[in-house]
C-alpha cells in the first residue's frame, strides 16, 4: 500500500507506512492508559482508527444519523480572528444562518470573569438583542482565569514569586483569597447574564490555573444551579490534568490535584453542573493518529461514568487537533470521526 497521509500534532504534514500508524496508535492508547489508569482502546477499536486514518479522502465523516450537536465558545471573536470585520450579534447570526450553529456563546473580547464584572450592564443589552436577532440557545462564556488575581494585575500576592521563595503557606493562603474572589465574580457575572435571559453560562478554560481555578469553577457553578436550578451551566476544562497548583485544595471531599478527565466529571456533576467539556492536549511532536488514539482512551473513559452529557473540546492544541490557527480539515475530520464513532459523547 502506498504511504498514508496524516499530520503532526503542529499541523505539519508528514507521510506513515501502515506498521508506522498501527505503531502510533498502539503507543497513543497506551500512554493515555498508563497516565490515568484507564484500559487502553480493544483491538477492534484500534482496527477502526486504522480505517479511518487509512481512508484517501481529504474530509470524511459519521454516516448519517449518527451526527451530534456542536458547542461553539467565543464563536465572534473568531469569526474576527479570519478577518471578516463584523461586530458580535452579526458574528453570531453568521455561526447560525450561514454555518448552521447548534449553540452560540457570547462573551467579550477579555475572556474572563474578572474584567467583564464592571462592565456587565454593558454586556446585558447586548445579550437582549443577540437573543432577539437568533433562534439557538444562547450562552454567556468566560474564564475564572485565576492569575489575574494575583499582584501585579490583582489585589493579592502572586503565588508564582511566593513558592521560589518558599513561602508554601503564603502562596496557598493567596490561592484560597484568590478562589473565594473568583467564585463571587463568577455568581455575579453570570447572574446578571441569566436574568437578561442568556440560556446558559460557560465556564471555560477552567482548570488552567491549577486547582484553585477548578475549584472556583466548581464552587461557583454550585451557587449559581442553587439561584437558578433550570439554567445550564456548562463546565470547559483547559487540560486534560489538574495541576497542584495549590495541591491541598478538596471539593466535597476529594483532593483536586492530578485528576484526570474521568474523575474530573463525577465533580461537576455533583457541583450541578449541566455539561463537561472534557480536554485532553495535544502533543505536537506527535503524529494525530498517536494524539487521536489517546483522546479518545481518555474520552471514551469519562462517557463509561458520566451521568451528565459530555461534549468534549475539540479546537486548536485539544482534542488531537494541531496547535495552529486554521487546523486542516483533514484532521479535524478525522479526529471528529473516532470521537463520535468510538466514544459515547453528546456533543463536541
Amino acid at each position: 500500500m502506498e504511504k498514508i497521509f496524516t499530520r503532526f500534532g503542529d499541523g505539519t504534514p508528514t507521510e506513515m507506512s501502515e506498521s508506522e500508524l498501527r505503531a502510533d496508535l498502539e503507543a497513543g492508547t497506551e500512554d493515555a492508559a498508563d497516565r490515568g489508569k484507564i484500559p487502553p482502546l480493544t483491538e477492534d477499536e484500534l482496527n477502526h482508527l486504522f480505517d479511518i486514518f487509512s481512508s484517501p479522502y481529504k474530509f470524511i465523516s459519521v454516516e448519517p444519523g449518527q451526527e451530534i450537536v456542536l458547542t461553539y465558545d467565543g464563536a465572534h471573536v473568531k469569526i474576527r480572528r479570519h478577518g471578516l470585520n463584523v461586530e458580535r450579534i452579526q458574528g453570531l447570526q453568521i455561526y447560525e444562518k450561514v454555518m448552521g450553529a447548534d449553540t452560540l456563546e457570547l462573551c467579550h473580547v477579555d475572556y474572563s470573569f474578572k474584567p467583564i464584572k464592571p462592565i456587565v450592564t454593558f454586556e446585558q443589552p447586548v445579550m437582549e438583542q443577540a437573543l432577539l436577532t437568533t433562534h439557538a440557545p444562547m450562552f454567556y462564556g468566560a474564564m475564572p482565569n485565576l492569575g489575574l488575581y494575583s499582584q501585579p494585575d490583582g489585589p493579592f500576592p502572586n503565588p508564582a514569586e511566593l513558592m521560589p521563595a518558599g513561602k508554601i503557606e503564603e502562596a496557598q493562603a493567596s490561592h484560597e483569597l484568590a478562589v473565594k474572589e473568583a467564585v463571587r465574580d463568577i455568581v455575579f457575572v453570570g447572574s446578571c447574564m441569566i436574568e437578561c435571559g442568556a440560556d446558559g453560562i460557560n465556564i471555560d478554560s477552567t482548570g488552567a490555573a491549577g486547582d484553585a481555578d477548578f475549584l472556583a469553577a466548581l464552587l461557583a457553578t454550585q451557587q449559581l444551579k442553587e439561584k437558578y436550578p433550570h439554567t445550564c451551566v456548562e463546565i470547559g476544562m483547559a487540560g486534560e490534568f489538574i495541576l497542584g497548583m495549590h495541591a491541598g485544595l478538596e471539593f466535597e471531599g476529594t483532593r483536586l490535584a492530578g485528576l484526570y478527565p474521568h474523575d474530573q466529571v463525577k465533580l461537576v456533576e455533583k457541583a450541578g453542573g449541566t455539561i463537561y467539556g472534557p480536554v485532553v492536549n495535544t502533543n505536537t511532536t506527535e503524529s494525530t493518529p498517536w494524539n487521536v488514539a489517546r483522546v479518545v482512551t481518555f474520552t471514551k473513559a469519562v462517557g463509561e461514568v458520566a451521568k451528565i452529557p459530555i461534549h468534549p473540546n475539540m479546537g486548536m492544541g485539544v482534542g488531537a487537533v494541531p496547535t495552529c490557527d486554521h487546523p486542516p480539515i483533514d484532521t479535524v475530520s478525522r479526529a471528529s470521526k473516532a470521537m463520535v464513532e468510538i466514544c459515547r459523547l453528546d456533543g463536541l
